[in-house]
């Protein structure tokens, strides 16, 4: 109580700053516990107190702040006694010993020491872990409004950090405790923010957020389109990312589709919230929205037509797109365009060749071998007349002209084994007939 009395004194009566400096940990940390509140008008005396605290917090752990944070060490080091340093490089085996006694902050001089961390240089990731212990700490006991007000500093602070050190599990959490507590808007669109801009290293548990109290859908759908759009937002995103939330946003299609309280405006925009570019296959959407309709068989011919419009056709997979086309509930016949079939590799080929003939003067020794059950036609020769512009074509035709060749050894071949085996089966099948024991004289 004498030290938190003196400190006062220093405070109301702006004496030397000198004197605190001497002081240890434990006695900086009960002036200020009692005595934060008295210097919230003095916001500068308050910053020197907590540089005091980083100071003493980067002597600890054996220096984890830059050189700019180390001018005043050896004058520092004198303020704390034999035993209290001691103690505290006994707490400094780990790294957040200090995380516990700063938790009298109140959520102004949290922001305070906050950006006195930053300005020396501690390592954020720590600081992050920092932020969030204090959250979850004072929520075991405080009330609802002051668990709104430290949510709105915490997130603040937060977005104040480089985003890579922030870790998205948490930001996750912080999101769905906020959404019960009404937090103000500015805080709520940093927080929407930090997530938005990391959605591609999200997962699908992530995004299954309730929705908020009364509403009679299952999940929050408006608070995953506000993601995504903060994801897009940002600019900066690679391909890959694009990709994972495309992927991700299938995911949670699928997970939402069923729910029989999902308006089919909202299933829409999920379907758009995504470019098409993002997309390299919309199979799985298509499962989507398969889903969505069957659980939904009572939409008008319009809501369907809209949420199939948002299906890219041209990038399903062939297997996929018969399906689609034979699919009852896509009613729209403008959309339900049968795919072509692959090619198999040797028709390709053929008709590749065959289309060069009128390119290339082919040459005219060309024989052809018939048989009783086939007609397979070779190629012999040599392409001879070609410009030379053509040189690259031509070493592309003789490679396929080669591997005809040897597909129609290949057919051959199996065309003579198919015969044996045909000739022993029924040779096979007459001894049997012929063993067989009369039953009448």
């Amino acid at each position: 109580m004498e030290k938190a009395t003196q400190f006062v004194d220093l405070v109301k009566t702006q004496k030397s700053f000198e004197e605190i400096k001497y002081w240890t940990w434990s006695e900086l940390l009960i002036a200020l516990k009692q005595c934060q509140e008295s210097l919230a008008n003095s916001s500068t005396m308050l910053k020197k107190c907590m540089d005091l605290l980083c100071q003493k917090i980067s002597l600890a752990d054996g220096g984890t702040t830059s050189s700019a944070s180390s001018v005043n060490s050896s004058r520092f080091r004198l303020s704390c006694d034999s035993k209290s340093t001691e103690s505290l490089k006994t707490n400094s085996a780990s790294t957040t010993w200090w995380f516990d006694d700063l938790l009298v902050f109140t959520t102004e001089s949290l922001e305070i020491f906050v950006q006195s961390m930053i300005l020396h240089e501690f390592d954020q990731i720590l600081l992050s872990k920092f932020l969030i212990h204090f959250q979850k700490s004072k929520f075991l006991s405080a009330a609802t409004d002051e668990k709104r007000k430290v949510i709105e500093s915490v997130v603040d602070m937060l977005d104040t950090l480089d985003e890579n050190v922030l870790s998205l599990k948490a930001l996750f959490d912080i999101l769905r405790v906020s959404l019960g507590l009404n937090i103000n808007k500015d805080s709520k669109n940093r927080l929407e923010a930090m997530i938005g801009s990391r959605l591609g290293h999200a997962t699908l548990d992530n995004l299954l957020v309730p929705s908020p109290c009364g509403a009679n859908y299952l999940y929050d759908v408006k608070l995953v389109l506000r993601l995504f759009k903060a994801f897009l937002s940002g600019g900066l995103n690679q391909a890959s990312q694009l990709s994972k939330a495309a992927n991700l946003m299938d995911l949670y299609m699928a997970e939402v589709a069923p729910d029989p309280c999902l308006k089919s405006t909202r299933f829409l925009a999920l379907a758009l919230a995504v470019p098409d570019s993002a997309r390299k296959s919309y199979d799985e959407m298509y499962h989507a929205i398969d889903l969505y309709f069957e659980m939904h068989a009572g939409m008008t011919e319009e809501e369907k037509e809209k949420i199939s419009c948002a299906l890219n056709h041209k990038k399903l997979s062939y297997e996929v797109g018969i399906h689609f086309s034979k699919n009852t509930k896509f009613q729209s016949k403008s959309t339900r365009s049968i795919p072509e079939s692959p090619k198999p590799e040797t028709e390709s080929l053929l008709e590749n060749i065959n289309y060069s003939k009128s390119l290339i003067n082919w040459p005219h020794n060309l024989t052809k071998e018939e048989k009783s059950s086939e007609q397979i036609v070779l190629y012999h020769g040599k392409f001879d007349v070609v410009p030379a512009d053509n040189e690259r074509f031509k070493v592309q035709l003789e490679g396929m002209q080669w591997r005809v060749v040897e597909l129609e050894k290949l057919c051959r071949k199996m065309q003579t084994q198919m015969r044996k085996i045909l000739k022993s089966r029924v040779a096979s099948s007459h001894c049997q007939v012929k063993s067989l024991p009369k039953l009448c004289s």
